[in-house]
């Protein structure tokens, strides 16, 4: 099949992230948190004392691009860290009053752009289009755990683990019989 824009996962998803974007700059502006920094700020805001890697769970966020933006956001006073009593490797992570206060001042503006994306789709299929964008989420995550491997992959694997055993008998056997017909020409 030739490729095409139009059904193109890679290139749609692309677009309707554009799209998303563009509507949370235009309501949050340049002085309100990035979209990221508000996935931070409400995610830590509703776990305080959550650890950088639980932090990264909750978010989707790379660990090093996390570790970057957590010390960024601490110079802005928006977030603190301080090592946790169970593990002093762990750094359990904190909202601070300024960044209580930045996400509260931009939550209605978030909450106006995400609506305004998803009123692009007729009311009837927004219910639907966000339950396939929550599967997609939770398939990445559970690959990025390492739990389950892509579902055509999976079964890839077994059918081509099946098929070596049966292959490699019977070459085994092939082997055999062809080391009995030499040892019988020799006698």
């Amino acid at each position: 099949m030739a490729y095409s824009l139009k059904n193109s996962p890679g290139h749609l998803l692309r677009r309707a992230q554009q799209y998303a974007h563009d509507l949370y700059s235009t309501e949050v502006g340049a002085s309100g948190p990035t979209p990221r920094q508000y996935e931070v700020l409400h995610v830590v805001a509703a776990n305080d004392g959550l650890s950088q890697t639980d932090l990264v769970q909750h978010t989707g966020i790379d660990r090093s691009t996390l570790a970057d933006m957590i010390a960024r956001m601490m110079k802005k006073g928006l977030l603190s860290r301080k090592r946790t009593k169970e593990d002093a490797r762990a750094n359990a992570v904190s909202i601070t009053a300024a960044g209580k206060r930045m996400l509260n001042a931009a939550n209605a503006k978030v909450a106006r752009a995400e609506n305004a994306a998803l009123a692009v789709l007729p009311k009837t299929q927004q219910a639907a289009f966000m339950k396939a964008l929550r599967a997609y989420a939770e398939a990445l995550d559970k690959m990025a755990d390492g739990a389950a491997a892509p579902a055509k992959k999976k079964a890839t694997k077994k059918k081509t683990a099946k098929k070596k055993a049966p292959a490699k008998k019977a070459a085994k056997r092939k082997t055999a019989k062809k080391k009995a017909k030499r040892k019988t020409r020799r006698r």
